[in-house]
């Protein structure tokens, strides 16, 4: 458990700080642009807003600086990073900051970065999606012993192709009690994800309801929104008990609670996204959610994530009511990242403006898209031209010859019939079913081909297959382009010092800035742009 701090006394006055020099309040810069960017550079410091006699100029002053003949309008508490969300978030799950390391797929997010955060008081979730059981497996072990009591998570992601592996992890997940679990990409609530919601719950001595973990839905429409912030649908719950994976007990206690408590709203994300706009997604989901509490009388958390790559945009997102901060392409630069350094040398250099769409190897078929980097790398031309492909043709013998040598001599390197021997060996593996659809379904098996790149374009950029840089699949978002903009000329520049614990703290230390910045604009201070502006340092 981390402990948040104590706002220093508002009350202490020095009246012999004036001193010859004159009045301390104008020895401070208080009425001067420069004097209030020092002053803001200091959030956690209470601060004492005055107007000066004369012209009714505004200005400001540490509470431990007298007025001095100045009317004193008021005083400004210290601006925490630890209270900028909700303090309910912080009890709820143990940590000390309002800040979340989303997931991501394929191990990305690793087991270092997941127990680096722990350890400095943010939740992390493992990147789960992709990854076989076995390694799933191994990773929430280890997860286990190193991080304790602290909290932590791992991924559930939707896959409507493969159910069973979807049942799979969540038997994994309940099996090892892990604290949190991340729901992404469901476009519908299935018997898993709410098995995983409402298994091992009880009641206290009070009556109140408790958890065994608790599930964090990410979200970018309002439709999937509520079914989370809903309690589960009774034809599921019942489903449940039938087969013997809940208690009629457990059934209906999950009839009072919400599926999830804390509802992450995905706007403009590296990966699977539908690329809204965080301004207008977010404030659309605190409403229904301030409806579904009306409605059922239980609190919901909502936080943001998509887009948040600069104290300003952490700021902004917290000043709109967001309960907890998400992020995920910018962590794809630390260290900790399961990330090869070719590839963390392109994200690194990526701008707002170098990413694009392109088809996902999960739900291929049904045409769902992610949003990777563009510059650098092929992948994503490639990937659509695919995808084109399988939509035209019912299977690879309808390919045409110029179509076929481009698919084995740029994608596969290989002839067809030797990547799909290896395409055929890993589905035997893990879900055998796909093999006998194959054998009588020419589309499905070009899909499953297909598949093949998608997938291991990924792998390419972890393991940093130098003969593959073209194809590297990278996920990011523009949140990554401003983040490198913001860290340019600071210490983050340099790749060995982009550690996950000093990009949080960076964020979450300049977007109090910002925020005290704010308030005294507001409170009619001549507060200048300069002063929003935060340059990342080491923090402790």
């Amino acid at each position: 458990m981390h402990s948040t701090p104590t706002a220093p006394s508002p009350t202490t006055v020095d009246p012999h700080q004036h001193g010859r020099h004159g009045p301390a309040a104008e020895r401070l810069g208080a009425f001067s642009p420069q004097g209030l960017v020092r002053l803001v550079q200091q959030p956690r410091s209470a601060v004492r807003l005055l107007a000066r006699p004369g012209d009714g100029a505004r200005g400001a002053v540490p509470v431990t600086v007298a007025a001095d003949g100045c009317t004193e309008l008021g005083v400004l508490p210290g601006v925490y990073p630890e209270w900028l969300g909700d303090r309910g978030f912080l009890q709820a799950h143990g940590v000390r900051y309002p800040y979340v390391c989303g997931e991501m797929a394929n191990g990305i997010s690793t087991v270092d970065l997941v127990a680096a955060v722990a350890a400095g008081g943010v939740l992390g979730f493992f990147g789960a999606a992709g990854l076989a059981p076995r390694r799933v497996e191994e990773a929430v072990l280890a997860l286990g012993r190193r991080c304790g009591d602290a909290s932590w998570g791992v991924n559930l992601i939707h896959s409507p192709a493969e159910p069973r592996a979807e049942e799979e992890t969540v038997e994994l997940l309940l099996r090892h009690r892990v604290p949190c679990v991340s729901a992404s990409a469901f476009m519908e609530l299935t018997a898993p994800v709410v098995r995983c919601a409402v298994a091992g719950l009880r009641t206290d001595r009070a009556g109140a309801v408790v958890r065994a973990r608790r599930v964090f839905a990410k979200v970018s429409r309002p439709e999937t929104a509520r079914m989370f912030m809903s309690p589960a649908p009774r034809e599921l719950l019942d489903e449940l008990v039938r087969s013997g994976r809940i208690s009629v007990h457990e059934a209906r206690l999950a009839e009072s609670v919400p599926v999830a408590e804390d509802v992450t709203v995905e706007a403009d994300s590296g990966g699977h996204t539908d690329n809204r706009s965080l301004t207008t997604l977010l404030l659309r989901i605190l409403r229904l959610r301030d409806a579904v509490e009306r409605a059922h009388g239980h609190r919901v958390r909502v936080g943001a994530a998509g887009g948040l790559g600069t104290p300003d945009a952490v700021a902004a997102a917290f000043a709109m009511g967001a309960a907890y901060a998400v992020t995920g392409s910018v962590n794809q630069t630390a260290v900790e990242a399961g990330m090869s350094p070719q590839a963390r040398q392109l994200l690194a250099a990526a701008d707002v403006d170098e990413v694009t769409m392109a088809p996902s190897a999960d739900m291929f078929e049904l045409g769902a898209r992610v949003q990777v980097l563009s510059k650098g790398t092929m992948f994503a031309v490639r990937a659509q031209r695919l995808y084109e492909l399988y939509r035209r043709h019912s299977g690879l013998d309808e390919l045409s010859g110029q179509d076929l040598a481009w698919l084995e001599r740029e994608v596969l390197r290989a002839p067809v019939a030797e990547v799909w021997r290896e395409t055929e060996r890993y589905w035997r593996g893990r879900d055998p079913g796909q093999c006998a659809r194959a054998a009588t379904d020419d589309k499905h098996r070009m899909a499953l081909l297909f598949r093949w790149y998608l997938g291991q374009s990924t792998r390419w950029a972890i393991e940093g297959c130098a003969d593959r840089r073209a194809d590297y699949q990278l996920w990011a978002g523009p949140a990554l382009g401003a983040f490198n903009a913001w860290v340019a000329d600071s210490f983050l520049a340099a790749p060995g010092e982009r550690t996950v614990v000093q990009i949080a703290r960076n964020l979450l230390e300049g977007a109090a800035v910002v925020t005290r910045a704010q308030q005294l604009r507001t409170c009619g201070l001549p507060v200048p742009d300069t002063a929003f502006r935060f340059v990342p340092r080491p923090l402790a």
